[in-house]
This record gives structure tokens, sequence and C-alpha cells, in this order.
């Protein structure tokens, strides 16, 4: 018997389960739509470094803006790079690999670095988050941004969207590797 015929990630992710496709579905949307907020992003960097360099004004504001916008895109943009398969990889070692091999590695790498990671950064995020709430936390700089704790509300959500993005990479890499084998053609005898 022969078995299935894992692709190639870099050719196309790993064969889709109904429920990998909702999932990758909803944080490819996500990632999309919040992809707009490095326009954002480059504008106030834009807007902050013009006002200081042409008027002198610097604004504490302004460059926590910058902060928390990144904060926003990086935070989200990790589940789209995970379901886009465009996070950085180690390419010279994976060249050399079989795509058998890869699935695998993807497999334990995903089980055994990355849920736990996130489940162990999730669980310490909640109380940083609730901390922050309850102390209507703000920025301690004068001329600071009110509202830190809704830019640090975005930890937690940005990991539990990672979560179900490396779910649905586990789905699928097990699709991949353990998926129904070809059946071989039944011998008839009529």
């Amino acid at each position: 018997m022969t078995e299935p015929a894992i692709p190639e990630p870099a050719s196309g992710l790993y064969p889709e389960t109904p429920l990998s496709a909702r999932i990758d579905r909803v944080i490819r949307r996500i990632g999309e739509a919040l992809s707009w907020l490095w326009l954002v992003l480059l504008a106030v960097i834009v807007f902050n470094v013009s006002l200081r360099t042409f008027l002198g004004i610097g604004s504490i504001a302004l460059e926590e803006a910058q902060w928390h916008v990144y904060a926003l895109g990086f935070l989200v943009g990790l589940a789209y790079c995970v379901q886009s398969d465009s996070h950085v990889r180690v390419d010279f070692l994976r060249i050399r690999m079989r795509p058998r091999t890869l699935a695998w590695i993807e497999l334990y790498g995903t089980l055994l670095l990355l849920l736990p990671f996130t489940a162990l950064v999730l669980f310490a995020a909640l109380p940083f988050v609730r901390d922050a709430f309850v102390s209507s936390e703000i920025s301690p700089s004068p001329g600071g941004l009110p509202l830190r704790w809704l830019v640090k509300a975005f930890l937690p959500l940005g990991f539990a969207l990672l979560v179900a993005a490396g779910f649905a990479r586990l789905l699928r890499v097990g699709a991949a590797l353990f998926g129904a084998r070809p059946h071989a053609p039944e011998h008839r005898t009529d």
C-alpha cells in the first residue's frame, strides 16, 4: 500500500479539513482587515517625525500611539502568519527534507512548542490584563494615552488567535499524515 502524497508546504498548505478551513477563513479575514494598521502606523510615524523635525514639537501621545498600533498589528499578525505559512523558516534545512519529514516536524513543533507556549502566555496574560482593567491603567507619562488596559487586552486576544491558528494547522498536518489512505482497487472475479 502506498502512503498518501503530502504536499510541499511551500507549494500549498497541508490539506484542509472542514474545521481548519473555517478557522483559517476567520483568521485570514481578521489578518487582512487589520493589515491596514500598518498604513495607520506609517502615517502616525511620519506625522510624529514631521512635527518633531519641522516644528520642534514632540508628542508622547503620538509615540505611545505608535507602540500601541504596532503591538496590535504584531499580536494579531502572528496568527495570520501561522495561518498563511508566511513566518520565518530555516530554509537551508527545509529544502533537504522530504515533505513527510516536514509534516512530522510541523506536528511535533505545534504540539510541543507552539501550543504549550501560547497556553503559558494566555495563562500569564489574563491576570495582567484584568489588573490593568480593574485599576483603569493609563500611561504613567505626562501627556500619555489613557486606556492602556485596552491595548493590553490584545495580548490574550492575539494569543487566543494564535492558539486557533495552531489548532487549525495541527488539523491540516494531521490530515496530511493520518488522513484516509487511498484504497487499492478491489479485484473482481465476475
